[in-house]
């Protein structure tokens, strides 16, 4: 075991090494350069993502399919991850996960276009999409797309499912004393109730869990930051300069170089949004839109909330924490940071950090059972959902109980091979891209129905 482990830890540096940080970083900035920054009509995309586009075609709503979306990407990374940045990174990583997400708007604005404007209809009359149809239809690369696919359906068994459970299962036996079986059977019998019930059953669930994960999140470390308020000035200092000059150890941070912040950062922060991963813009396909760059912008809000809001706000939750109470964070690595920075609330705290993340990561479970329906019905067809239903609900029972060492190994191994046929198709279309930006959103007809284009 042990050999497979260092087999896999091996693998997993060269996937997301250097080489892949700089492939997607570089594509994030090539996107925000050719697309003219799309990310200036935030504002609008924001607004576009709480409106119903009426009388388009499509199986769930603006919002149901970033809900979704966000369901996958809103999980255990933007809590741990980045409390793992700051430990192995320093604070400079919270300004490199942030810039990542500031970017990876537009990437996720191309992928999710791309999808809308490929997507087909399926026999109930909905519509299906994703990297693996465009791949297919557009690139003529059917041996692409089945990688991807195969890449997408694994990887939703480990990245999405199991570790999520078994940081559930983690965070009941440590904060409530619930054995990881009794959690398993909750998760399980929870999850099966809305898996089983198909998409729309998802996408429903999904659309109330989402504003409840943010409010809730988001309010506990508004109360924390406001207990660490003296401190948020210096934080924000510390954060921007440690992202450039090289620190030596103090006050509970670790000493890093500028590549060591970067490295981290820039890690975390594509790990977190999924940008140029080729997921969201499954979800992405679904929605009722009446052309691509609508819902692509709709998307690119995802990317929005999860790194530019969700990420930075826990960064500066970490960082601030560790100013106001060095002494509580001497010799405490990884995860432990968030935990202990939300302990400075006393129990309230300790008890906003353990259901946020319960919450995170179930919905991470459903989000991602939605992704590897799409690719098993890419790869077999709508018959075989129903069985990978099954397993993967036996695998979020597995993932409680279970050690997941290897498993985490293996899924974050899936999720840096998905991107790469997922990026040779983004680039091979940019082309593509950039003519439909230009023509709805920079031309002016945003309102205008792909038909007319056509026509």
């Amino acid at each position: 075991m042990s050999g497979l482990k260092s087999f896999l830890d091996t693998l997993n540096q060269f996937v997301w090494g250097i080489p892949m940080m700089v492939l997607l970083f570089g594509t994030h900035l090539l996107f925000t350069v050719r697309l003219k920054v799309p990310q200036r009509k935030i504002g609008k995309a924001l607004r576009l993502s709480v409106t119903e586009d009426e009388g388009s075609e499509g199986e769930m709503s603006q919002f149901g399919a970033l809900a979704t979306a966000l369901a996958a990407t809103l999980g255990t990374g933007n809590i741990i991850g980045v409390s793992m940045a700051v430990a192995l990174g320093g604070p400079g990583a919270v300004l490199w996960c942030w810039l990542t997400g500031l970017f990876g708007m537009a990437t996720k604005y191309g992928e999710a276009l791309l999808s809308v404007k490929y997507r087909e209809r399926d026999r109930n009359g909905g519509y299906m999409g994703g990297p693996m149809y465009v791949m297919e239809k557009v690139l003529h690369r059917k041996a692409l797309a089945v990688v991807f696919s195969l890449f997408a359906a694994f990887a939703a068994f480990g990245t999405g499912c199991s570790v999520q459970a078994n940081a559930i299962a983690g965070v009941m036996e440590t904060a409530f004393h619930v054995k990881p079986f009794i959690t398993g059977l909750v998760i399980l019998s929870l999850a099966a109730v809305v898996i089983l019930g198909g998409t729309k059953k998802i996408t429903g669930v999904c659309e109330k869990l989402i504003p409840f994960m943010a409010v809730f999140y988001l309010g506990g470390s508004a109360a924390l930051l406001y207990i660490n308020r003296g401190y948020l000035a210096s934080a924000l200092r510390l954060i921007v300069t440690a992202a450039f000059t090289p620190r030596a150890a103090a006050g509970g941070f670790v000493g890093t170089t500028v590549i060591q912040a970067a490295r981290q950062g820039i890690a975390r922060g594509l790990f977190s949004d999924e940008s140029g991963l080729g997921t969201a813009p499954m979800a992405a396909a679904g929605a009722r839109t009446r052309n691509p760059v609508r819902q692509a912008l709709v998307a690119m809000t995802g990317t929005f909330w999860d790194t530019v809001v969700f990420c930075a706000v826990t960064g500066l939750v970490i960082v601030s924490s560790m100013l106001h109470k060095p002494e509580l964070f001497a010799g405490l690595t990884d995860g432990a940071l968030a935990e202990q920075s939300f302990g400075l609330m006393n129990r309230y705290g300790h008890v906003i950090f353990a259901v946020s993340l319960i919450v995170f990561a179930f919905a991470t479970i459903l989000g991602w059972c939605f992704y590897g329906e799409r690719a098993v019905s890419y790869l077999f067809g709508e018959s075989a959902v129903k069985y990978y239903r099954l397993l993967y609900l036996a695998a979020a029972f597995g993932g409680a109980v279970a050690s997941m060492g290897v498993i985490w190994k293996i899924s974050d191994l899936l999720n840096g091979l998905m991107a790469v046929p997922n990026l040779i198709c983004l680039l091979g279309l940019q082309r593509v891209i950039a003519a439909e930006t230009d023509y709805y959103l920079w031309g002016g007809r945003l309102e205008e129905d792909a038909a007319a284009k056509k026509a």
